[in-house]
């Protein structure tokens, strides 16, 4: 009998990064924004997205790796995006910007990078108040905040590894 074998791959399980890239480094992000801890939650969901991959060891440093991935969060912004009759904010978009490049340090040349990686998502308003400050807002909703960091490390490890 004959085999035959295509070029699919489960999605998700493939990389583009060198073979002898096995430890990536990944330190805390950079947060120039005013929403509190914002840096350490997407620090901690990009790391578990990584290792979710079981592919590579990721660690909290940059030195002593093959890779360095590191980021800074630049803006955070929130604007109404749909009212109630009563023209309070029922709806809210959120919009993160974020600088993400990841440096093959044996070669020291970028693998990938996106200067200005934009984030968007909608959340339901949690209250009756109007909150156009980002701080505000993952305040009184925490659970967007953990949504938002939890697609943003899907939309990061995904466009490394798979070369988006």
């Amino acid at each position: 009998m004959l085999s035959s074998a295509c070029g699919y791959s489960l999605a998700g399980r493939g990389s583009f990064l060198p073979s002898y890239i096995r430890t990536i480094g990944v330190p805390t992000f950079v947060n120039r924004t005013p929403v509190f801890n914002l840096e350490t939650l997407l620090t901690q969901k990009v790391r578990a997205e990584f290792i979710g991959r079981g592919k590579y060891q990721i660690l909290p440093q940059n030195t002593g790796v093959d890779a360095l991935l590191t980021g800074e969060v630049t803006s955070v912004n929130i604007q109404p995006a749909s009212f109630n009759p009563q023209q309070l904010a029922s709806r809210y978009a959120i919009t993160m910007t974020a600088r993400i490049e990841l440096r093959d340090l044996r070669e020291n040349k970028v693998l990938w990078e996106n200067p200005s990686v934009m984030f968007r998502q909608e959340y339901e308003a949690t209250s009756g108040r109007s909150a156009v400050d980002p701080a505000a807002f993952f305040q009184q909703d925490t659970t967007a905040l953990e949504r938002l960091s939890t697609e943003f490390a899907r939309t990061i490890v995904s466009a490394i590894l798979e070369a988006f």
